[in-house]
Parts: C-alpha cells; structure tokens; sequence
C-alpha cells in the first residue's frame, strides 16, 4: 500500500477516535507527501477540512455524518460517486485532488473493521 493511502487510514483512526492532535499531525505528514502544486493544495483543502468539521461538529457535512452514523451503505455509494467525478476531463488538478482525498479517506472508511476502528469507537 502507498505510503499515502496508509497515512491516510492513520488519520482516519485519529479521527474517529476523537484524536484531533493526532490527526493534525497525520496531515501535516500528508501535506509533505502530496506537495504544495494545485493537486496537493486540493488535497490539503479537503483533509483540512475533514478536521475543521468535525471538531466544529459541523452535523450537515459528509464527514460528521459518516462518523458519528457509520453507514457504510452511504460510504459506499459516495465513493463511486466521487470516483466518477475523477474520471472528468474538465477536472482540474485541484479538484483531482480533493476527490482523491475523499475517495481515499472513503476507502479507508470502508475497510474500518481491518483498522480495528469499530471496537474502540464509544456512544
């Protein structure tokens, strides 16, 4: 697994575990991984913001949505949605990369049971 898929399962865990040092500083791993070019700042846009919403509990935004309701269902369907988006040629770099934070952060969503995510989470 590339080393930035990996990163970014370890700052989903954080996330999901409420670990908001944690997952600051797996982004700051991320931001160095993906440079600072318009496909990196797309990405950083969209991992930054992943944080923001939820320490804001920001409840109308996707990420809060996912990680307080786990539904993996919904999680699925998003997935493919973005990956279709990635495939537009009238894309941009910055959107490419903000889709791919999502499709990554998504993938890693998906495959929560293998991260050993569910047992720690608490309601």
């Amino acid at each position: 697994m590339p080393a930035r898929e990996m990163r970014m399962e370890m700052f989903l865990k954080a996330l999901m575990r409420g670990d908001y040092t944690k997952a600051k500083s797996h982004i700051d791993k991320l931001e160095k991984i993906v440079g600072d070019d318009e496909w990196g700042r797309g990405y950083s846009r969209a991992i930054n913001g992943f944080l923001s919403a939820l320490k804001d509990n920001d409840t109308d935004s996707l990420i809060v949505q996912l990680i307080k309701g786990p539904n993996n269902e919904n999680a699925q369907q998003l997935l493919e949605s973005f990956e279709d988006i990635l495939q537009h040629e009238f894309r941009d770099d910055y959107e490419k990369g903000y889709y791919t934070a999502w499709k990554e952060l998504l993938t890693a969503y998906l495959s929560q049971e293998r991260l050993g995510v569910k047992s720690d989470r608490k309601k």
